[in-house]
């Protein structure tokens, strides 16, 4: 049951996400089209249309936010508690968010949105690779363990699993006679997870929402891609 509710985490973080990041980027590519002509003609400068940009974003992911954690976290058995499902909904939130930003930014970085599907999809793959669920990081070579702290998926499944199963101090069935270990002591040997450093993953992924927000904003007010 561990796995299968990690690996349907995994999927749906995965594919919401990269579906956020991909659905948005025709949006940017034609609405920064828009900007440069009514830059040009003075009507508003950078800094107001990144941050109008940025800001639309947070009460409609909010909104899908709230709807699908409602639905899957019922479907998929979660313990019950409010401070697991607000947790849950915390790093679904910003999960989305960090991806849906991430997709501005790469077309804000790129000169049109072939680039930046390309350049995403690299991403995406690497994301992947090292999320924590193909390979767990405690099992990953020391040279290649420093690239999942700094992999956005992997910070939202130790959020999603730690907030989860954490604290749960349950025998887990191992299938092996006279071996007990709870669920815990499972995730935090197997995987590397612990519940006491859930905090720091919150900040962790507030900060990479900011990042990519910033990064957007900043490719929008210094860099021009217009042909003329």
């Amino acid at each position: 049951d561990l796995f299968n509710a990690m690996g349907s985490m995994y999927a749906a973080v995965l594919y919401i996400g990269v579906q956020n990041s991909g659905s948005v980027q025709p949006v940017v590519v034609v609405e920064r089209t828009v900007f440069y002509r009514e830059r040009a003609a003075g009507m508003y400068s950078a800094f107001p249309y990144a941050f109008g940009q940025v800001a639309i974003e947070f009460p409609y992911v909010m909104v899908q936010a709230l709807i699908y954690g409602g639905l899957v976290y019922s479907m998929i058995g979660f313990e019950w508690t409010v401070a697991k499902f607000l947790w849950y909904l915390f790093f679904m939130y910003f999960t989305m968010l960090y991806f849906t930003f991430y997709g501005m930014m790469a077309v804000g970085l790129t000169p049109n949105e072939s680039i930046a599907a390309i350049i995403s999809s690299a991403f995406y793959n690497v994301w992947n690779l090292f999320s924590g669920y193909l390979i767990p990081r405690p099992k990953l070579p020391i040279w290649w363990r420093w690239y999942s702290w700094i992999c956005p998926v992997a910070w939202t499944l130790y959020g999603l699993v730690a907030s989860q199963f954490g604290d749960i101090q349950h025998p887990l069935d191992q299938g092996v006679p006279g071996q007990q270990i709870t669920v815990a002591q499972f995730v935090t040997d197997y995987f590397g997870f612990h519940h006491d450093f859930l905090w720091v993953v919150a900040v962790v992924h507030v900060a990479f929402t900011v990042l990519f927000a910033f990064l957007f904003s900043f490719a929008i007010m210094r860099f021009n891609f217009q042909k003329r």
